[in-house]
């Protein structure tokens, strides 16, 4: 091959071009290949097992498990943990733990590892019971009771017992407890105990003239004298009995372990019997002048003896006799005695009367009878009259007259109406025989309310009304349960306090509880326990109308109408009645700041002056329901006889003030309020109708 050169125009000579050898390879490219060696999984494993160790090391906790005893193995399962010194490393979890040592029992609970770095977790192992023995010496079957259980009779051996302290307590029958605190010390520990049981009785000897006695110790037969006993310890009767004597008793202190001897007991010959008897009976009867009782009866009498009977009875003569017994004889006796007679002259008017003596018809009651000289029952009656009765004792050689006048029936009416009356719940009601009034006052009283217009009235009917509001006592006896509460921390709830905290219906329910106990026909009509209406005409006890209350309230016998029930004027004088006065400025808004009754609460009934009219707390102490439900007054016109209030309504009048009441308006007379609810400052009085 030719070599050639190129010029290149403008510079010098070119470098030549020279070839070179190449030679293709042939050989194919070697590849990357692994061959297995035993140290591969080996380092794997250990490079895992590295890592895992870290982690756990990382994660796990330090946890020092403390048990008591010290001695105790412990067994942890479900999750990995290691044992450093007295501690263990622990991921945190639940784990099973297991606790064993000889004598205690064994342990199986949870181990509960928190997030806490560092932790304790103490546990104390119970342990396994003690094994105990009781004998008591010189006797067996003693009754065994540790802590008040029956745990066997002695001899007594291997009874588990809980460790700790215990009460043991050994008993037998005639013997005296045995009582001694013991420790357990549990563990399988065998422990014994022995105990002597002291005797509970002593010695008591016994001896008669004659022997042969029975000796009953507590009404039980224990012997014959002479006799050497064992009484049981505490007060004992101890009784000595032989036929043909009598029985001799005595009580005795007998102490435990220390015998005694009664001194020899002579034994008296028993009494005769004597069973007496008269005609007629209930005589008087004495033996050897002294009284011994009525006939019929039973006597001993001293053997071997003679005795004087005499018999007395009023109205006849005395008789007497005399009676000799042997030991243990039963006679019987019997006396007649003769009445004693004597003249009486009945005169009667009306001449037509009958005579009866003890309920015995005697013809007309003007006549001269005999009568025996004792407590006759002479009864004087004629349809029409009140029947005369008396008990009447004539006297012999004296001239007696039994003079009488019999009663119309209308004129004993009249004479018997009483002013005042005590019901069977022991409250005094005072009769009043009213008039007409004006109730309500002027739209110029100062105080005065919209419900309170003025409203003529005539009341015709005469009526009792209680001079003091009702208890608790007095309710209590209808409603056991009931209470009157409390008020700012005072009761309300003693048994001289105003009852309050009850509805009307309740108060009506009281009445016609009330006439029930007296037999009187109920002013309430009463459906269940709902009251639907009242009878008007029944003189059962009721609450007062409220024209009847204002009426008391506020009248007297001239006429006069009062503001207040003390007169006139504000302040009130003193001991006028209990109103919200300085005693109560911590709880009440308006008092009476220039007045003091002393109470907070309501007061004991009676405890202020009465009004004009003699009934007391009419104003202050508790409000009052009334009969009437509530309506407004004055709209009818005319005059109103007798009212009884509205027809029907949803709410009841209260009427007076009570002690929470302090202000112009509610210390007036003429105040009229109303409720339905209960409340601590209303109570309630009662009254009904004179029976015609």
């Amino acid at each position: 091959m030719e070599n050639t050169s190129s010029v290149n125009p403008g510079k010098g000579t070119a470098d030549p071009i020279i070839p070179i050898d190449f030679t293709p390879n042939n050989e194919k490219v070697a590849r990357f290949s692994y061959r297995f060696r035993w140290s591969h999984p080996v380092l794997a494993i250990f490079i895992f097992l590295s890592i895992s160790a870290a982690w756990f090391v990382l994660t796990a906790r330090s946890v020092f498990v403390e048990v008591e005893p010290l001695t105790a193995l412990i067994q942890i399962d479900g999750g990995l943990n290691f044992k450093l010194a007295q501690r263990y490393l622990i991921r945190t979890g639940s784990y099973a733990l297991t606790l064993t040592n000889t004598g205690y029992h064994d342990t199986v609970t949870q181990l509960l590892v928190g997030n806490e770095q560092s932790q304790n977790h103490p546990f104390v192992m119970r342990k396994l019971p003690g094994i105990v023995s009781v004998a008591t010496l010189d006797m067996i079957d003693a009754r065994v009771q540790i802590d008040g259980v029956d745990v066997g009779v002695t001899p007594m051996s291997d009874v588990a017992v809980e460790p700790g302290e215990h009460q043991l307590i050994i008993s037998k029958d005639r013997y005296l407890d045995y009582q001694q605190p013991i420790t357990i010390e549990g563990r399988s520990t065998p422990q014994q105990f022995q105990a002597r049981l002291e005797r509970a009785w002593a010695v008591v000897s016994l001896n008669t003239s004659p022997s042969g006695a029975e000796v009953l110790v507590d009404g039980e037969v224990v012997g014959t004298t002479p006799l050497n006993a064992e009484v049981l310890q505490g007060q004992r009767d101890l009784v000595l009995k032989l036929a043909g004597y009598k029985a001799w008793q005595e009580d005795f202190d007998v102490l435990a372990g220390q015998d005694f001897a009664v001194p020899q007991v002579e034994l008296v010959p028993a009494d005769g019997l004597v069973f007496i008897r008269s005609n007629p009976s209930e005589a008087s009867v004495t033996i050897d002048g002294e009284y011994v009782g009525l006939t019929p009866l039973e006597v001993p009498l001293t053997p071997n003896q003679n005795h004087e009977l005499t018999f007395f009875k009023n109205g006849y003569h005395s008789g007497k006799t005399s009676i000799r017994t042997q030991p243990n004889q039963a006679r019987e006796i019997s006396m007649a005695l003769d009445p004693v007679m004597a003249e009486v002259s009945v005169v009667s008017e009306p001449a037509d009367a009958q005579l009866y003596v003890n309920g015995e018809l005697r013809g007309l009651a003007n006549q001269t009878i005999q009568l025996m000289a004792s407590s006759q029952l002479i009864e004087i009656r004629k349809a029409g009259y009140v029947p005369y009765a008396t008990e009447f004792v004539s006297r012999p050689g004296l001239d007696q007259v039994i003079r009488v006048t019999l009663k119309s029936m209308e004129q004993a009416r009249v004479e018997q109406i009483r002013p005042l009356i005590t019901t069977a719940a022991n409250q005094t009601l005072k009769l009043f025989y009213p008039g007409a009034f004006t109730m309500g006052t002027s739209r110029r009283e100062a105080g005065r309310r919209p419900n309170e217009s003025l409203r003529e009235v005539r009341l015709e009917r005469p009526f009792y009304i209680s001079l003091n509001e009702v208890t608790n006592s007095e309710f209590r006896l209808y409603s056991a349960k009931h209470t009157s509460g409390t008020v700012q921390g005072l009761t309300l709830n003693n048994e001289s306090q105003p009852v309050v905290q009850l509805t009307w219906h309740q108060a009506a329910l009281y009445c016609n509880w009330l006439s029930e106990q007296e037999s009187l026909p109920a002013f309430y009509q009463v459906e269940g326990e709902a009251v639907t209406g009242f009878n008007a005409e029944s003189h059962g006890y009721r609450l007062p109308a409220e024209a009847e209350w204002e009426w008391v309230a506020r009248t007297d016998s001239a006429g006069t109408l009062y503001k207040y029930a003390w007169g006139e004027q504000l302040p009130p004088p003193e001991k006028a009645g209990n109103f919200a006065d300085v005693t109560s400025q911590n709880y009440l808004g308006q008092i009476l700041f220039d007045y003091n009754d002393g109470y907070l609460g309501s007061a004991p009934i009676g405890s202020f002056t009465p009004n004009h009219n003699a009934v007391f707390d009419l104003s202050g102490n508790v409000a009052e329901w009334v009969h009437d439900y509530y309506g407004a007054m004055g709209a009818l016109g005319g005059v109103e006889v007798d009212p009884m209030g509205p027809a029907e309504g949803q709410f009841h009048s209260i009427r007076g003030s009570s002690w929470a009441h302090g202000s112009i308006t509610e210390l007036r007379l003429s105040f009229r309020d109303f409720g339905e609810e209960p409340r601590d400052d209303v109570g309630f009085r009662i009254a009904r109708y004179l029976e015609e």
